[in-house]
């Protein structure tokens, strides 16, 4: 069997660099945990975090590990996004951090510098990290105070989370660790309102008389409806979420997202009403489409989603858009794009007839060298034309029509934030890497479009193979681009 290839001539001089994040997902346990004496004591210290006392970060680490923590960032920031569309990005994204960590005034500039690319070799600034007597060598306490600094204003901004990633590469902390941390502020918050949501239903009952009380509690039982209660409750839920977060991210990170503004940040981040995008109908039709929806894959919440869009189906029903993914581990919140299930079926179907009649064809060749031979040559080419014209060509070429279609709209969708203001990866195989493309290339023609998308991984994608097409989506996927595909074209038919 061939090996699937990545990154192809169209998109690898294009796509952003990111040898870093290859890297950084095969990291071995004895790099990635340096400074971990005992790897399990330490994950299991993230889920209880109460047990230790909790300062702010500027608070436990010298001046100089200030100075070296926002250093790293800036030089990150400038490695990451060079591009003048990502300039506004990366001041703004340095200018809080400053703020965030309470950096002298006078050493601000050299952090600009550092912005622009004038910065020298991190290494000495990572060294001096990992010396500091708080973190005695671990820099997982970085990368905490990094993620709730990059929520904090109820946006999880893909260009964040890609910082955060190569961030934590850099100190050589295990990417396992990064989205314990990240679980377990969603896992406490999230806990915390469902434990008190019968409460928020009766005092919201006792209030029914008051027209704004009552928008708020419609909200409140969209949200119960759609998953995890998490959206807004009119504030009533903010003390209780503070004691939750409290126990995983501490009394100063509790202290932000506990009070009124924090119950508004974990609504935004997670969507209208908490639903994510379950909670999606398309109202009305839109040009030729008849279905589209999102199934769940894995229960759960987290800080960042991955869609998965299959390209043909081999049976009917609905789990049939989510067989091709049960082995799918990218995130705990993972969802499956419905669309256009009477085609796709109808697909596969036909190429299902084109496996058994390559086996026929096999039979057939072993024919040729028996006394059957002038019989069987003179019956396989009118076959052949009738089987690939008529099976096979006519849903395909209304599938490719409609997958462009559903591309585009699936990038309403998400520019509508439908999902919440997290990062979005994508991944599809065959007709389903044609709809990531063309949501991508509909992202990249609109104005706010950065900072949604993560990774896109697409393979085997009916796509024009011109530079100009892909270098259009580096705009829109601030992670990686990848783009699957297999020499042989047989193998491609085998990818489900």
């Amino acid at each position: 069997m061939d090996e699937w290839l990545v990154d192809s001539a169209a998109t690898s001089h294009f796509c952003k660099e990111r040898d870093w994040f290859k890297e950084f997902r095969t990291l071995p346990p004895s790099e990635a945990l340096i400074g971990d004496k005992d790897c399990k004591s330490r994950i299991c210290g993230i889920a209880n975090t109460h047990q230790r006392p909790f300062k702010p970060l500027s608070s436990v680490i010298s001046d100089a590990g200030i100075y070296a923590y926002c250093a790293i960032c800036a030089m990150s920031l400038h490695d990451l996004y060079k591009e003048d569309s990502n300039r506004a990005f990366r001041e703004k994204c340095l200018s809080r951090l400053i703020i965030h960590v309470g950096l002298p005034e006078q050493v601000r500039s050299a952090m600009y510098a550092f912005l622009s690319g004038e910065g020298s070799e991190v290494e000495p600034l990572i060294c001096a990290l990992k010396k500091e007597p708080a973190l005695n060598g671990n820099c997982l306490r970085i990368l905490e105070d990094l993620i709730l600094f990059a929520v904090e204003g109820g946006v999880y901004d893909a260009r964040m989370r890609v910082l955060i990633l190569h961030v934590a590469l850099l100190l050589r902390v295990a990417l396992p660790l990064v989205e314990i941390y990240e679980e377990s502020v969603v896992d406490m918050l999230s806990r915390e309102v469902q434990e008190i949501s019968e409460e928020e239903q009766k005092a919201n009952e006792r209030r029914k008389r008051n027209k704004k009380i009552k928008r708020y509690l419609l909200v409140g039982m969209a949200t119960i409806g759609g998953g995890a209660v998490l959206g807004l409750t009119g504030g009533l839920a903010a003390p209780f979420m503070a004691a939750g977060a409290g126990a995983i991210i501490g009394g100063a990170g509790a202290a932000a997202l506990g009070s009124a503004a924090g119950v508004a940040v974990i609504g935004s981040l997670f969507g209208v009403a908490g639903a994510g995008l379950t909670g999606y109908k398309m109202q009305k039709r839109v040009g030729d489409i008849e279905e589209f929806a999102f199934d769940t894959l894995t229960e759960g919440k987290q800080l960042h989603i991955t869609l998965a869009i299959s390209g043909w189906l081999s049976e009917e029903g609905k789990e049939a858009f989510q067989e091709p993914w049960y082995s799918l581990m990218h995130s705990r919140e993972q969802y499956c794009l419905r669309y256009e299930s009477t085609y796709l079926l109808q697909l596969g179907r036909a190429l299902d007839y084109l496996f058994s009649f390559a086996l026929t064809m096999a039979a057939q060749e072993a024919l040729k060298y028996t006394i059957l031979s002038g019989l069987i040559a003179a019956i396989t080419w009118p076959a052949t034309l009738i089987t690939v014209a008529g099976v096979i060509d006519n849903p395909w070429g209304v599938c490719i029509r409609r997958s462009a279609e559903v591309g585009r709209h699936l990038a309403e969708v998400l520019l509508e934030r439908q999902h919440g203001k997290r990062p979005v990866t994508l991944i599809g195989f065959s007709l389903g890497a044609r709809v990531i493309f063309h949501c991508l290339k509909e992202m990249a023609k609109r104005k706010d479009c950065e900072g949604i998308i993560e990774d896109a991984i697409m393979l085997g994608a009916p796509v024009t193979a011109h530079a100009q097409s892909w270098q259009e989506l580096s705009k829109v996927v601030n992670g990686r681009i990848v783009n699957g595909y297999c020499r042989n074209r047989k193998e491609r038919l085998n990818f489900s």
